[in-house]
């Protein structure tokens, strides 16, 4: 019987070859005797307009890698916390099973974390949320040796391909992602993981393409750790791969990339999950989830039902911190001031940075006096829980002023002229519209720490339980610093008119409160956070 000619290219047969004889654990002379003279990473004057390939794994993150905790993230925050919580009973049986076989234990994790879910929520939270954690196991090391790149390509073989892509390209630089494939009918995951040979084949055509520039000079760099399967490939393809292998024992001296080295600064981060969810600290979450909402509800009652002289030591009792930092005493000018305007308004208005649906009640606990809080969306839910009044703005700017004077003439105000949270040490563009409505303004910052649940959401369906989920952390904790009254100048005219007088009192009042918290400030504003984010402008109805 003739056997049929296989139809795969040449490359793809070698590059299988190959892997089934790194399988059986043979390495070819060429692999050992490179790695031998090689140095650890290439001289940066040799990676202009080259292009560089890089196993993230091996090379990029820090070692050892544990893949539990993003597939975790992967099944609460695309999925549900009954999905998180049946991948981690299911943990202990998948890692007896990596021990006999490490593919079977990534399919697995693919198939419990991924079937049923849609592709866009799934691409959302990869791009949203995962970023946050995923830089955090980048070094310092690894990103070195290829910033000054002309091309980057990611290959990774412990993630699927949708996991990485988001962070690589977002906030590293990396042009092009290679990684294993999950199958998808209509639009949503199937969960079955393709082999592992057949994403290796896509390197060796790339590898086979890249032939023809090695030609012209310019021949790629491959970044791998040793004895791995890419380094086999890049082995066998030395002829057009200039490779530089890692050893274990060197990549743990390599130190993890701060904050404030990243290519691309993290102003923006979504999903409820405060913390990396190892097993371990998965397992104390859902120990504790049923005490958190027992929390949660107390605390929101208490707030809810009762004054704030008793709502606010209660609270504490249950471990919800508050630290007040009062502000300077009233000059008898500004009281002065205050009596000459009082034909105007009677209220105060105070401008505060935004970090939770919580911050004007926050203030008006600190006050220890009711007061108005202005928003362009809150839910019906959260209107209807809140123990201080709130009014809508329409975004139409001369309704919002009419609104927010009548109401300034009525009582104290509290707005926050970011017009949405942010989690991160930044402030957003203040809206000038504030500056516009009486002669000084009462700056107050604002800080939260969580040790479990974020309280923001850009999920508009989710965005009612934002409260809930601050209140569910077992020591939430608010800061509440009342600074000194910023005057605004009477007459527009003395700083370049109308408009630009407020915009100038907006961005100095953002100022004032970027100083008081050490945060930085930034022209970014809501629609940049939820095109990030979201994909969207975040404007709702």
């Amino acid at each position: 019987m003739v056997k049929k000619p296989s139809t795969l290219p040449r490359s793809f047969l070698s590059v299988r070859r190959l892997l089934r004889r790194s399988l059986s654990g043979r390495h070819c002379r060429r692999t050992t005797s490179a790695t031998a003279r090689t140095p650890v990473a290439p001289p940066q004057d040799k990676l202009h307009a080259r292009t560089v390939i890089v196993d993230v794994e091996g090379w990029l993150l820090k070692s050892p890698l544990s893949t539990f905790p993003y597939f975790m993230l992967i099944a609460v925050e695309a999925g549900s916390f009954l999905r998180g919580f049946l991948l981690l009973l299911m943990y202990p049986f998948l890692l007896c099973l990596s021990l006999h076989s490490g593919d079977l234990y990534l399919k697995a994790m693919v198939m419990v974390s991924f079937f049923g879910l849609r592709e866009k929520e799934v691409i959302r939270i990869s791009k949203a949320v995962l970023p946050k954690f995923f830089l955090e196991e980048v070094t310092v090391e690894g990103l070195e040796a290829f910033k000054k790149a002309g091309t980057v390509v990611a290959v990774t073989m412990a993630f699927p391909r949708v996991m990485v892509e988001g962070s690589l390209k977002e906030y590293l630089g990396v042009r092009t992602v290679v990684g294993r494939e999950i199958t998808m009918v209509a639009g949503r995951y199937l969960g079955f993981l393709e082999e592992e040979e057949t994403s290796m084949e896509r390197v060796g055509a790339m590898l086979e393409e890249m032939d023809e520039m090695k030609s012209k000079g310019d021949g790629a760099v491959g970044l791998v750790a040793m004895g791995s399967r890419m380094h086999h490939v890049f082995s066998h393809y030395c002829k057009v791969v200039e490779t530089y292998a890692l050893c274990e024992a060197e990549k743990t001296a390599w130190q993890a990339l701060p904050r404030d080295k990243y290519p691309k600064r993290l102003v923006f981060h979504d999903g409820r999950l405060a913390f990396k969810p190892t097993f371990f600290a998965a397992v104390a979450m859902y120990t504790f989830l049923p005490c958190g909402i027992f929390l949660a509800v107390f605390r929101s009652a208490a707030f809810g039902l009762l004054p704030y002289r008793i709502s606010v030591p209660l609270s504490a009792f249950t471990g919800m911190r508050s630290r007040l930092i009062a502000g300077p005493p009233s000059s008898p000018d500004s009281d002065d001031d205050d009596n000459n305007n009082n034909n105007k308004q009677q209220g105060r208005l105070y401008v505060c940075n935004h970090r939770t649906l919580l911050d004007p009640i926050t203030v008006a606990a600190g006050l220890n006096k009711p007061v108005t809080a202005v928003t362009y969306s809150v839910s019906p839910v959260s209107e209807l829980i809140a123990p201080i009044r709130t009014a809508r703005l329409t975004r139409d700017r001369n309704e919002d002023r009419r609104r927010m004077e009548d109401l300034l003439s009525r009582g104290d105000l509290v707005v926050c002229p970011e017009g949405t949270t942010c989690r991160e040490p930044y402030l957003l563009r203040f809206s000038p519209l504030f500056a516009e409505l009486t002669g000084e303004v009462n700056p107050v910052a604002l800080e939260t720490r969580v040790d479990m649940f974020y309280g923001t959401s850009t999920k508009p369906a989710a965005k009612w339980m934002d409260p809930f989920y601050f209140m569910m952390n077992s020591r939430p904790e608010y800061r509440v610093e009342f600074l000194e009254r910023v005057v605004v100048v009477t007459d527009p005219a003395q700083e370049g008119g109308h408009k630009g007088h407020s915009i100038q009192v907006a961005n100095r009042v953002q100022r004032v409160l970027a100083e008081a918290l050490q945060f930085k400030p930034t022209q970014l504003t809501r629609k940049d956070k939820y095109m990030v984010l979201a994909g969207n402008e975040g404007v709702v109805g």
